[in-house]
């Protein structure tokens, strides 16, 4: 036989266990918990689809399993099958979970016969039929816990199914022998069932397995079982959750008079789970299984409570309910947890679902999470102009250390890692507030109280583009109509838009627009001469790095030189746009013919040293992590320790309605509400120091969201932008214009006076509203 644990190790790790009081075990598997996956505990909202309940094997525990006499047909046909799952997905059930047993047509005629005449080859080809259906009329993911199954099989159900799954229960050969509980179970040897699940590791399937204690294993045995599961994890990275469920005694059984395992025997096993598989591994407890005990399950190590369904009852421990999901909650949060909903395939995978999910299936997950991998819970996003939800404080008394370190860390005034600004990003109730409170009182000992705003106008002069950036869809490729006719407006018109904007109050225009292919260095040249001869006192706030690098190249210049004569020519501040993610992981992916993050770093720099004042951006939301938008802030602040160039932070959340790339379910819905808050309050918290200014932009977010982002860091509200056009195309409602008196009024609703600025962050003492 295969050894699938070292014995050596396996003793070593019983012993350090046993010589460790259970109390202090738990405490170590508490802290490891919170390391790994914060103050979140998961469930999947789920229906229970059990396929069929005939079954090869007779394990002596089990009441799933019925004889075909017991049964009014062998398999639910699919219109039953489509009912659960339709009145699954009434009441906000995201997973279908089809359970059934093993192989069950080679034992039964019954099986056999009902597969053959609906042209069946087998159970498993059945379930790729029913699961195909869930996937076809409803938007339930299929999660499958089918048995055994080989490398065909995982090839024909992975287009079907977000996830599988595949107890171990126990590696115990002894528990396979005459009188004990897997005796008459071909399915139950724990070398085939260790095969199946290294080969759903090759196929690239997020699987769930786990042990079943109390069935007859000693510790050690337990022990073995999951130093297995670690190893085939180490392997092939696929094992998304590992179940420690309790042995519960069933009437009927051959072991119905088995002791159950105690709890604390039941905390023991988690807690040594939690500390051989790491603190980054989930481990998941059934909640219906131990009534009353759930905060001291999470203590141990549990931070998932798996599918939990309010339609359906659990098929294999019917005689225990699952808890009411607001029960659920309430005893999370006692425990000072955050209980947050999960899809069938785990957050992690999410995260990666290029890699872990076929693409069949790729649109329908991107779309339903956040950048964690977990369900959007509010229904909110950017630019569509759902209402903000309100930042009420939260009343779950739990705090992750690392984040409370970390905020310490800034206000002794030390620059934060890589790894603490993204551990920031994953905040939950008292951490998301604090983090809130810290950054607005960061924002009132910098800048103020003041809300600033600049009058201006944007200048779109062209949306035909060569670039094919897959979150634009605002630029053309052609002439031709594509979402909207093509356009490029000539220098008179830049003028005449200039003039009155001039005269309508602003101070700025922002001139930006596609590649054209027509254009070189010389245009930009000669739209800013345009502006400037219109009204000489303009500010002119122009031209995307994408932009700067195309003319510099198109004329043989560096980017200084280039610079110098746009600056010359009377350019007098850029906008930091076209930074999107500024890590080329991600601009492969969503802009990958564009400027890379060097050159954006290179154009701004250049700026800097010729005397041009930037802005920097970051637009995020779409197919990044929390760990790129870290990079991005820490890439920004590096280059203004240099430089000191850049005047203000603009956090752009990706809309996603119409852009290219989300279309084809390439990317994420944009961030969430909580996301959206967070980035602008970390960017206060991580450009401490570097840059004062955190602007918060209402074209993205609504004027409700920007006051909300007013409270949470930022203090500019930006321009009043008079026909912005690339949010609109887009998808955006939010308008194209903001005037002062709206302005005014939401600083006011704030209890805060707000204040004309000019581009460069000088306050003008003139105080217009302008017409519209």
């Amino acid at each position: 036989m295969k050894t699938w644990w070292n014995p050596v190790e396996a003793q070593d790790w019983l012993a350090t266990l046993a010589d460790t009081p259970l109390t202090k075990l738990m405490s170590q598997a508490e802290i490891a918990t919170i390391s790994g996956h914060g103050t979140v505990v998961t469930y999947s909202r789920k229906v229970f689809i059990p396929l069929t309940k005939l079954c090869r094997d007779v394990c002596h525990y089990c009441t799933f399993a019925h004889r075909p006499s017991q049964l009014a047909a062998p398999y639910l046909d699919l219109d039953e099958v489509l009912a659960i799952a339709r009145a699954g997905e009434a009441t906000g059930c995201r997973e279908a979970l089809f359970t059934l047993g093993d192989q069950p047509e080679t034992r039964y005629a019954v099986a056999r016969d009902w597969l053959d005449a609906r042209g069946y080859a087998s159970t498993l080809d059945y379930l790729a039929a029913a699961a195909e259906a869930v996937l076809r009329e409803t938007s339930l993911l299929p999660h499958l816990n089918p048995g055994l199954m080989g490398e065909e099989d995982y090839a024909a159900l992975r287009p079907l199914a977000a996830s599988m799954g595949l107890m171990v229960e126990s590696t115990s050969d002894r528990l396979c022998e005459k009188g004990m509980p897997h005796y008459g179970s071909p399915d139950k040897q724990p070398a085939a069932r260790l095969e199946s699940i290294r080969l759903a590791g090759g196929a690239k399937v997020p699987f769930t397995t786990g042990l079943l204690i109390g069935i007859g294993e000693t510790r050690l045995e337990r022990v073995e079982a999951l130093l297995a599961i670690r190893d085939l994890h180490a392997q092939y990275g696929h094992i998304q959750e590992v179940i420690i469920q309790n042995f519960c005694a069933k009437d009927a059984t051959l072991m119905a008079m088995a002791a159950e395992p105690s709890l604390e025997d039941h905390l023991w096993t988690v807690a040594a789970a939690r500390l051989i598989l790491g603190p980054d591994m989930t481990i998941q407890a059934p909640p219906n299984l131990r009534n009353g005990a759930l905060a001291q399950l999470i203590r141990a190590g549990v931070n998932d409570w798996g599918g939990v369904s309010p339609v359906t009852p659990d098929h294999v421990n019917p005689e225990a309910p699952w808890p009411h999901l607001e029960k659920l909650e309430t005893e999370t949060e006692e425990a000072g947890r955050h209980l947050r909903q999960r899809l069938a395939i785990g957050p992690a995978f999410a995260r990666d679902v290029t890699v872990w999910a076929d693409p069949a299936l790729q649109t329908s997950i991107r779309r339903a999470v956040e950048t964690r991998g977990l369900v959007r819970e509010v229904d909110w996003h950017p630019g569509k102009g759902d209402e903000a939800p309100e930042l009420m404080p939260s009343l779950v008394t739990g705090r992750d250390p690392q984040i409370a370190i970390a905020l310490g860390l800034v206000e002794q005034g030390e620059e934060l890692s890589k790894a603490q600004i993204a551990r920031l990003f994953t905040a939950e109730g008292r951490d998301f507030d604090a983090i809130r409170i810290f950054a607005d009182e960061l924002r009132q000992d910098r800048v103020g109280d003041t809300i600033t705003h600049v009058i201006n106008r944007n200048i779109n002069y062209t949306n035909i583009c060569l670039y094919h950036c897959g979150f634009c869809a605002f630029s053309k490729g052609s002439t031709k109509k594509e979402r909207g006719p093509a356009y490029n407006i000539d220098h008179s018109e830049i003028a005449q838009r200039t003039l009155e904007a001039w005269e309508r109050g602003a101070t700025e225009v922002c001139l930006q627009g596609g590649i054209h292919p027509s254009y070189d260095g010389h245009t930009y040249r000669a739209i800013v001469q345009a502006v400037k001869a219109a009204v000489p006192d303009m500010h002119v706030h122009a031209f995307s790095p994408l932009e700067v690098h195309h003319g510099a190249t198109t004329l043989g210049l560096c980017y200084e030189e280039y610079l110098g004569g746009l600056k010359n020519a009377g350019l007098a501040t850029l906008p930091g746009t076209a930074a999107e993610i500024l890590s080329d992981d991600v601009r492969t992916i969503i802009c990958p013919d564009k400027l890379d993050t060097q050159q954006w770093l290179s154009v701004m720099r250049a700026a800097h040293l010729v005397g041009l004042k930037t802005t920097a951006t970051i637009m995020f939301g779409h197919v990044e992590t929390y760990a790129h938008w870290a990079e991005h802030l820490l890439r920004v602040r590096e280059l203004q320790s240099e430089t000191g160039g850049f005047t203000e932070f603009v956090p752009l959340p990706f809309v996603h309605m119409e852009a290219p790339i989300w279309r084809k379910g390439g990317t994420r819905s944009g961030p969430s509400w909580r996301e959206a808050v967070l980035m602008h309050a970390v960017a206060r918290i991580a450009l401490d120091g570097a840059i004062p200014n955190i602007q918060t932009s209402w074209v993205k977010l609504g004027p409700d969201g920007a006051a909300a982002m007013l409270q949470s860091g930022a203090n500019d509200l930006g321009g009043t932008l008079m026909d912005e056009s690339i949010t609109r195309s887009a998808g955006g409602v939010n308008g194209q214009n903001f005037d002062v008196t709206a302005m005014r009024a939401l600083a006011a609703s704030l209890g805060r006076p707000l204040r004309e600025r000019t581009t460069l962050y000088q306050m003008r003492e003139a105080q217009m509203d302008y017409a519209d």
